[in-house]
């Protein structure tokens, strides 16, 4: 039991809350505390009947407990902490920031094509802006099919096809993470660029990160896959001018042949 509780305990604190909350509600439809018709998205009743918490439980019902339950719970929690772990190690609050965007999106779009739950559409955009940070890692799919992590989300769709899924789910993941990716990882570094999703300085505070840090993620971690310039490089203190200026000159064929 202490190797367990010790195991969860070092679950980064966003993917261990989401991944938490959703097998509870799962475990409490199946024993019948609470039934399905009370959890799923219905503009109307969000709006006449102020049942408000439809607007979360919508993305917290993966289905009765099977095979489908346990493979999207496989994938929620596999690509939620590598994300938290990876691009957003030390900015949970930018994570969550994440959370808040694509579930209003996704609200919204769910609107026009009448899904109930929305929960593996939250589980592709995970996956696909993981997969969009990470474009030079190898996948495997059940030993049969080799390719590259951005292909990773278009595979699922196509799974999801074959098995007669809805593939409106899957779409509304991939377009919400494509909209995420562009406006967080490629607009701010564009010559006229800027970051255009703001964390609010509440979310900071209480994640603890509202004093700045000088936190550099690993080369592999940062969003794209490719350095953006160096950002958040510590300095020496006492190191002279010269010894500032080498790395940086050293630097320069490397990033252009990057490009």
């Amino acid at each position: 039991m202490n190797a367990m509780r010790q195991f969860y305990m070092e679950v980064p604190i966003v993917t261990r809350a989401y991944t938490t909350v959703c097998v509870l509600t799962t475990l409490a439809v199946h024993l019948d505390l609470v039934s399905p018709l009370q959890l799923y998205f219905n503009p109307t009743l969000i709006v006449r009947k102020f049942q408000i918490w439809r607007l979360a439980t919508t993305f917290l019902y993966f289905g009765t407990i099977g095979i489908s339950f346990f493979f999207n719970m496989i994938f929620t929690y596999r690509y939620c902490r590598m994300l938290e772990d990876g691009s957003f190690r030390g900015r949970s609050s930018d994570f969550v920031m994440m959370f808040i965007f694509g579930g209003v999106l996704m609200t919204f779009f769910g609107i026009f094509v009448n899904l109930l739950f929305l929960g593996q559409a939250f589980t592709l955009m995970l996956v696909y802006v993981w997969s969009r940070r990470n474009p030079l890692v190898p996948m495997n799919f059940f030993g049969v099919l080799n390719f590259q992590a951005p292909y990773l989300p278009w595979v699922l769709l196509c799974c999801s096809m074959i098995l007669g899924n809805t593939i409106w789910v899957d779409i509304i993941g991939m377009g919400v993470g494509h909209i995420y990716y562009v406006l967080e990882d490629v607009y701010p570094h564009l010559s006229n660029g800027f970051r255009l999703i703001k964390t609010p300085y509440f979310l900071k505070r209480l994640f603890n990160e509202h004093i700045e840090r000088n936190y550099q993620a690993a080369a592999e971690d940062r969003p794209g896959g490719f350095m953006w310039g160096g950002e958040g490089q510590p300095v020496e203190p006492d190191a002279p001018a010269e010894a500032n200026e080498a790395p940086d000159a050293a630097e320069q064929p490397a990033a252009a042949a990057a490009q």
